[in-house]
C-alpha cells in the first residue's frame, strides 16, 4: 500500500513510520482475509505469519532510513535477534499488536512504532488496519486519520478530555483480572469498554475515555507507540507509585528485558 508523500506528516521519520504501519497492515489483512497458521510461543501467546510478514516490512524500512538506530521487535526478540545493546535513541515495534483479537476476528489489532529517546516514547504511530484509521503522536502534536487508497484524509488533532465525575474506563479484552475490577469499583468507575490491543490508549488520547489501568503483563512493545499517542495529546502513563512508565527497562532483577511493570493510563483527569 502507497500512499502520497505529500499526504503524510511534514516530519519526514514520521513519515517514514507511517508508511511502514501502512504497509504492514496491507500485509496483514491479506492474511486476516484468507487465513493463516497460528502458532505459539515459549509464553503460550499466539503468533501468526501475519505478524512475522509485517515485521518484515517495518524492519526494512526503518533500517533503510536509520541504519544506526537499534530496533527492538517483538518477533526478533522471541527468537532471540534481538540487539545486544541499546542507547539512548532506539526503536520499538510490534507488528502485530493484538494477535488474540486476530485470530477471534474482532478488528481490535493493531500495527505498533515508536520511537524512543532516553527513556521517553517521543514520536509513536498506531494503525487500526480493519477500520482503516492511523494514530499519530509527536512533538507537533496528535493526530487521528482515516485511511484510503492513496491518501490520509480527515485529519483530526487529538486531545485528551478533563474528566468530569462519570468517569469512563477502558480496559483489556483479553487480559482482564481482578485486580482491574478492584480498581474499577474502588474509584468508582462509572463505565468500562474492553477494547484490545494499544487503541486502549488511542481512545484515552482522543478524549473518548479517562483511564486505562493495566494490572497485567505487558512488553514495552505493546504499549509505546498508543503512550506515545497519548502523552502528545496531553495524557499521562504512570507506574503504580506515580512515576512516568520509562522505556529501554534492561536487566530487571524481577522480570525481562523491556517488560513494563503494572501502569495506569490518564486522560486528562491525571490519578483518579
Amino acid at each position: 500500500m502507497s500512499i502520497e508523500k505529500t499526504s503524510l506528516a511534514n516530519d519526514d521519520l514520521m513519515a517514514v513510520m507511517q508508511q511502514a504501519a501502512l504497509e504492514a497492515g496491507h500485509e496483514i489483512m491479506r492474511f486476516y482475509e484468507t487465513g493463516c497458521e497460528i502458532s505459539l510461543k515459549p509464553d503460550a501467546s499466539p503468533v501468526s505469519e501475519a505478524d512475522h510478514v509485517a515485521e518484515e516490512v517495518i524492519l526494512k524500512a526503518l533500517r533503510a532510513y536509520l541504519p544506526d538506530v537499534p530496533v527492538v521487535a517483538e518477533e526478533e526478540m522471541a527468537a532471540g535477534d534481538g540487539p545486544l545493546e541499546i542507547r539512548n535513541r532506539f526503536f520499538l515495534v510490534d507488528p502485530l499488536d493484538g494477535t488474540k483479537e486476530f485470530v477471534l476476528r474482532n478488528g481490535d489489532f493493531t500495527v505498533n512504532i515508536a520511537l524512543i529517546e532516553n527513556g521517553i516514547p517521543v514520536s509513536g504511530v498506531v494503525y487500526a488496519p480493519v477500520s482503516r484509521r492511523l494514530y499519530c503522536g509527536s512533538a507537533s502534536g496528535a493526530w487521528q486519520y482515516d485511511v484510503q487508497p492513496h491518501a490520509l484524509t480527515g485529519a483530526i488533532r487529538l486531545q485528551v478530555r478533563e474528566c468530569g465525575e462519570q468517569k469512563t474506563a477502558v480496559a483489556s479484552r483479553s487480559h482482564n483480572t481482578p485486580e482491574t475490577d478492584a480498581y474499577l469499583q474502588e474509584q468508582a468507575i462509572a463505565s468500562c469498554v474492553s477494547v484490545g490491543s494499544s487503541l486502549k490508549f488511542c481512545l484515552l488520547a482522543a478524549g473518548q475515555a479517562d483511564v486505562y489501568p493495566r494490572f497485567s503483563r505487558t512488553m514495552e512493545w505493546d504499549t509505546a507507540a498508543g503512550d506515545a499517542v497519548l502523552r502528545a495529546a496531553g495524557g499521562k502513563t504512570l507506574t503504580l507509585d506515580d512515576q512516568p512508565l520509562t522505556y529501554g527497562k534492561r536487566n530487571q532483577p524481577s522480570d525481562s528485558d523491556y517488560a513494563n511493570p503494572f501502569f495506569i493510563a490518564y486522560g486528562g483527569a491525571g490519578p483518579v
